[in-house]
């Protein structure tokens, strides 16, 4: 529990750092909003909040803050009018796309030592566990 706390409190510093890249101002619990997105985007609000299991006024507020900021869009969805989708814009896009890269890179450089097996192994068994819903 104690290293899974430590790695938990790790990665949420590792995202303040992340969102401030992206925009000084990027709130650091919208980030996540934001590589969802750039995996699945534009999607209705309510698949958003689904996919980071946010209730709709807390990711509505995300996405009003993103929105302010110049990183996300709504538009009409084509299949209905009354809905709106949630998508990045470019400048969203290619900042985003940019911290990301850097973060690879620091991965890249933290597991350069490791056998290729063992960050195969670690990776299977983080999914597992993510599986699990361990909460």
């Amino acid at each position: 529990e104690e290293e899974l706390a430590a790695l938990w409190r790790q990665g949420r510093a590792s995202t303040r750092v992340a969102a401030r890249r992206v925009h000084p101002r990027l709130d650091p619990t919208a980030y996540p909003m934001l590589v969802v997105l750039a995996h699945g985007g534009p999607i209705r609000i309510s698949e958003l909040g689904a996919a980071l299991m946010l209730d709709k006024s807390t990711i509505s507020r995300q996405v009003d803050s993103a929105v302010r900021l110049g990183l996300v869009e709504r538009s009409v969805d084509p299949t209905d009018a009354r809905a709106r989708l949630v998508g990045l814009t470019d400048a969203g896009s290619s900042a985003l796309h940019a911290v990301r890269e850097r973060r690879r890179a620091s991965w890249r450089e933290a597991l350069a030592s490791w056998d290729r097996e063992d960050v195969v192994r670690l990776t299977a068994l983080l999914a597992k566990l993510r599986q699990a819903g361990v909460r």
